[in-house]
């Protein structure tokens, strides 16, 4: 982790200047874990643990998803003229291949039927960036919470738990990382350019949110047509933990979520939106729902 000098100020770090770029790279670059997922000793399960390991209902979602990002994000190194923040970019999409490789290696050894799809090619590569950041924002922000829900319920062996520690710190530094690089990205354009890049985030974020809000009010049922629900981050929890109420969830997301972005350099912009978001949920909401 980067150290913060004591007489450090944050406001004379300007987003987009030299000095916040070479920070952001070289955070990437400095918190990097080598692993790999071919060679990972699966510990044995029970019967029992085994069934409910197989029984979750999201691995297809989740290797579809991993498809999606890691193409997406592989491939948008092309976007940055910046050859550190480019090999940044390239980096994050080696740990999303590696996100998709540990799912192949799971699902295969403990046999969890899965349909690889073919590799996902972006279409406009900086708006299937930018969704699929802002789509890693709010997923990242409820697996926190699911990932400590999953530890403290002891509903999975600990070993298991350890094996997937490294792709939650991973799910940190991806966001943090992203929502630095498009404040600079935004900062970089001309004056002129910048309302219609905040404009297309916006709505970028819109369709995210409005996805979620669908998935929070069917509390993962399916739709009419039969098709298992989207945004498995936000469901998971009806099936890897105690019962909790979304209130009790939003509480757990947000304590993990300050708890993981603490171990950071105070220096880098935080993700605020998804948190801002459960802050809001979390204070209206009654405690039963």
């Amino acid at each position: 982790m980067s150290a913060v000098p004591a007489d450090f100020d944050s406001a004379t770090l300007r987003p987009g200047s030299p000095e916040h770029k070479r920070l952001l790279a070289q955070f990437f670059f400095d918190t990097h874990v080598q692993y790999d997922p071919e060679r990972i000793a699966w510990p044995s399960l029970s019967d029992e643990e085994l069934k409910r390991l197989t029984a979750l209902p999201f691995w297809q979602e989740a290797v579809s998803t991993e498809n999606v990002t890691s193409n997406t994000v592989t491939a948008a190194a092309a976007l940055e003229s910046d050859p550190e923040l480019s090999r940044a970019i390239a980096l994050q999409g080696f740990e999303e291949q590696r996100h998709a490789r540990l799912l192949a290696a799971l699902t295969a050894h403990y046999r969890i039927p899965i349909e690889f799809p073919a590799p996902y090619t972006p279409r406009k590569l900086e708006d299937d960036f930018l969704f699929a950041g802002f789509g890693e924002c709010f997923d990242s922000f409820f697996a926190f919470g699911l990932f400590a829900l999953a530890r403290e319920s002891g509903y999975f062996p600990a070993a298991l738990v350890t094996v997937f520690e490294p792709v939650m710190e991973e799910e940190v530094r991806h966001i943090l990382f992203f929502v630095n690089w498009v404040k600079a990205r935004r900062m970089q354009l001309p004056w002129w350019r910048r309302p219609a890049f905040r404009a297309r985030c916006a709505w970028i974020i819109l369709k995210q949110v409005a996805s979620r809000v669908k998935t929070a009010r069917s509390m993962g049922g399916a739709d009419p047509a039969g098709a298992p629900s989207e945004n498995f981050t936000l469901t998971a929890h009806q099936n890897i933990a105690a019962p909790v109420t979304l209130h009790g969830l939003l509480e757990k997301c947000l304590a993990e979520n300050d708890r993981r972005m603490a171990r950071y350099d105070a220096r880098l912009l935080r993700p605020r939106l998804v948190p801002g978001i459960a802050r809001v949920l979390f204070r209206i909401l009654p405690k039963s729902i």
